[in-house]
């Protein structure tokens, strides 16, 4: 199945317009919980307070599949 993984706040969102195939839906929790460690190393003090912005992850039709917030890592 392919996901979608957006990136959303209630000012601002960045939409992923390729998605990836996984699994199952356990799998895509797992590809979203590691791509927003990654992304929180790379952009390191660049983006201190992540409150307020979720990751949501969609369907190709667009239905939201589950959604979590991003919280800052302790690393």
């Amino acid at each position: 199945m392919r996901c979608y993984f957006h990136l959303v706040s209630d000012h601002d969102q960045i939409l992923d317009d390729e998605g990836i195939e996984v699994s199952d839906l356990e799998s895509a929790k797992t590809q979203a919980l590691m791509a927003v460690s990654e992304l929180q190393q790379e952009l390191g003090g660049i983006v201190d307070d992540w409150s307020g912005w979720h990751l949501r992850i969609h369907s190709p039709e667009g239905r939201l599949l589950y959604s979590f917030p991003i919280v800052k890592s302790s690393h």
